[in-house]
């Protein structure tokens, strides 16, 4: 510092004499020694004044009123030559040299351009260039003043200073630019991150709204239940100690807690003695762990509290389940109740009575037909309903029911008084079809047959709910029904028929039908919305692969489909032989080890390769399972199915897809009011 100071005072007396006075150079020492402070605030005034460059070298900027004032008195002092002496050695004073800047690592590069100032209204300009981003000069080009004054002045300095200067502000350009593209990029992130945030409940993952955020409702209810655990746990351990006095005073607390928490599930619903008894317990548990606790001891108590525990959560699933399956397949109350009124009014016609008008549409193949099996009245009724309301013209539209004897007589006795409008329908009995028997049906040798009887009836069976849930669902009524094989007889039942689409009872029709017609199947015998969309739809999960029958001629990963709505092309069924097909694969399966039971197996092996996928929007399934269908593809769709356990008539229907099907139904009728059918 003191030869840069001793350089500053050479400069000075360079540009004193330069000046035109000898006593110059005296002067400045004078006051650099004296006056060295008001130097140092006058440098840090230049330093601190952020100006803008300009292209002229001329900058306008506003100083403080402090400034102005530091600026005056040293103005009043100093000569322009020792301004521009001072202002040029800043480079090297302190914490504002450039070693300091480039030591703290810091990028900016600031410049002073040009100060104008008025003092005593006299303008005049000073050209002071301070750059603190510059590169230091080597100390070889630092030999004399008389050099630096030669380079300060000379115009090749100045231009190669002209240069540099509109590098930086170039260089400062593209920073700022930068910046302002990562600010962008942070801002978009952020708010990319911000809408994954579940915000449903309000406050509830969100810091910054604290005001709505949701307390734990259940919070003493939670810790009323680890004391339980704790109290079991250490129970154990005091029996096995011979703590009597402990144990017996645990099972006290453990009642009492036990009665307090009853049957609640929320802080709000708990007894108000709940706190107290909370206390209590916390207080004998504290005295066990004192007495009784041991690491490994309370480990292998809570691991088999746990074991336990998780036993008894799968027994009732398994109970859950049974009992589910059980309510799917159990016929309600009330519509028992409508089908046993309905048959006792059948019978209460006379036979002239009992005949449904325009029986001449059955056999006309220019129709419209519908292929419908089932013993569920309201069932078969929303489905005729459903079908005649979307319609574009009724009176070309077919309805062929099929239905055992026990629900015979109500399903005539309904649409008889309750016609469906210019539609023609047929109502018959299946145990009338005498085509149908054992020696020419497989499924009914083999319902006739003692493993079968064994399997469905007797040995092997679980007796308790838990065990006989897995095997509820292969023991289902519906499999030991003709109505539910005889999807495979269509030709034989309907031996002048053409086409005919097929629909289950657990369906609604949305739109009109009758563009299926239209549909070319391109030569192949059953048209069907096909299911893959997902893994277990495909053929490895309905059928036994490790069977050699079954590898030979499937492919485990080929495309199911679905029934409920399917076009059939009678023609090409009878050229084909379909019917025969089946029987050979149903016959092959005696023993059950090529698929269990069902009729979508059998139906995806016999119709393999025979199978034309439709829109998807002709057929919507899953309405009987799945909670999350969006609600735009329902609406948009032809028919919709609640294949499933959750069917709409029942009690565990799924509420939010049961007014589709509910809108069909006459509760206004007589008969569903007095069997108290409601909606």
């Amino acid at each position: 510092m003191a030869s840069k100071r001793g350089l500053l005072s050479a400069t000075a007396s360079q540009r004193g004499r330069a000046g035109g006075g000898s006593r110059l150079p005296v002067i400045l020492v004078i006051f650099f020694l004296f006056l060295s402070p008001v130097i140092f605030v006058f440098s840090r005034t230049l330093r601190g004044a952020d100006l803008e460059i300009i292209s002229s070298g001329s900058v306008q900027q506003d100083v403080g009123w402090r400034e102005r004032i530091a600026l005056q008195q040293i103005k009043s002092l100093f000569s322009k030559e020792v301004i521009d002496v001072i202002a040029a050695s800043t480079n090297d004073m302190g914490p504002y040299s450039l070693d300091h800047f480039r030591k703290s690592n810091l990028s900016a590069s600031w410049k002073i351009d040009a100060l104008e100032t008025t003092v005593d209204g006299i303008s005049e300009k000073n050209q002071v260039v301070v750059d603190i981003g510059k590169e230091i000069h080597d100390s070889k080009e630092v030999k004399n003043t008389d050099d630096v004054s030669q380079s300060m002045d000379s115009p090749a300095k100045r231009s190669r200073r002209q240069l540099r200067e509109k590098k930086r502000e170039k260089r400062a350009a593209q920073l700022l630019q930068q910046d302002d593209d990562l600010l962008i990029k942070l801002e978009n992130a952020a708010i990319e991150r911000s809408k994954s945030v579940d915000t449903s409940v309000l406050g509830k993952y969100s810091i910054w709204r604290k005001e709505n955020e949701n307390e734990n409702s259940d919070s003493t209810v939670r810790l009323m239940r680890d004391q339980m655990i704790m109290a079991r746990a250490y129970l154990g351990i005091a029996k096995m100690k011979n703590k009597l006095d402990l144990h017996h005073e645990l099972q006290i607390r453990l009642k009492e807690i036990q009665r307090a928490l009853g049957e609640a599930s929320t802080d709000a619903d708990l007894h108000r003695s709940a706190p107290d008894k909370i206390k209590s317990m916390g207080q004998i548990l504290s005295k066990a762990k004192e007495q009784l606790y041991d690491c490994k001891l309370i480990t292998g108590k809570l691991r088999a509290m746990l074991q336990s525990a998780d036993e008894e959560v799968r027994g009732l699933k398994k109970q859950s389940t049974f009992l589910s399956q059980l309510a799917a397949k159990t016929i309600p109350n009330g519509i028992h109740c409508l089908s046993l009124r309905l048959t006792i009014d059948y019978h209460l016609l006379p036979p002239e009575k009992r005949k449904f008008p325009r029986s001449e549409n059955l056999e006309n193949p220019n129709l419209y037909h519908y292929a419908l099996f089932s013993d569920n009245v309201l069932a078969a009724s929303v489905v005729v309903n459903s079908t005649i309301v979307n319609a574009k013209d009724p009176s070309k539209h077919v309805f062929h029911l099929v239905t055992d004897k026990l629900n015979f007589g109500a399903m005539n006795m309904w649409f008889l008084s309750n016609p469906p409008g210019k539609a023609t329908i047929q109502v018959e009995n299946v145990d009338e079809f005498k085509w149908l028997n054992s020696s020419y049906c497989p499924v009914l040798r083999q319902l006739e047959s003692a493993a079968m009887k064994e399997y469905y009836f007797k040995a092997g069976h679980p007796t308790t709910l838990s065990s006989g849930a897995s095997n509820l669902k292969y023991r289902n009524p519906k499999y030991l029904s003709m109505l539910n094989h005889l999807r495979f007889y269509l030709p034989q039942v309907y031996p002048k028929l053409e086409k005919i689409l097929f629909l289950d009872d657990d369906i609604v029709v949305q739109k009109d039908l009758s563009g299926l017609w239209d549909v070319d199947l391109n030569g192949k015998v059953n048209g069907a919305v096909e299911t893959c969309g997902e893994s277990f739809h495909r053929f490895d999960k309905y059928l036994n692969f490790s069977n050699p029958h079954i590898a030979r001629k499937f492919d485990p990963n080929a495309c199911g489909w679905a029934y409920g709505m399917n076009m059939f092309d009678l023609k090409e069924w009878k050229k084909r032989d379909i019917t025969g097909i089946y029987h050979m694969w149903q016959s092959l399966n005696e023993e059950r080890l090529l698929w269990k039971l069902g009729t979508l197996p059998p139906g995806l092996i016999t119709f393999y390769g025979l199978t034309h996928p439709l829109d998807k929007s002709w057929h919507v399934l899953g309405l009987g399972y799945n909670p999350s269908i969006d609600r735009s593809e329902i609406d948009n769709a032809a028919v919709i199915h609640y294949n499933g356990n959750m069917k709409p008539w029942l009690e565990l229907a799924m509420t939010k897809y049961r007014g589709y099907w509910s809108k069909y139904v006459k509760y206004n009728h007589p008969y569903l009011r007095q069997c108290k059918l409601n909606e």
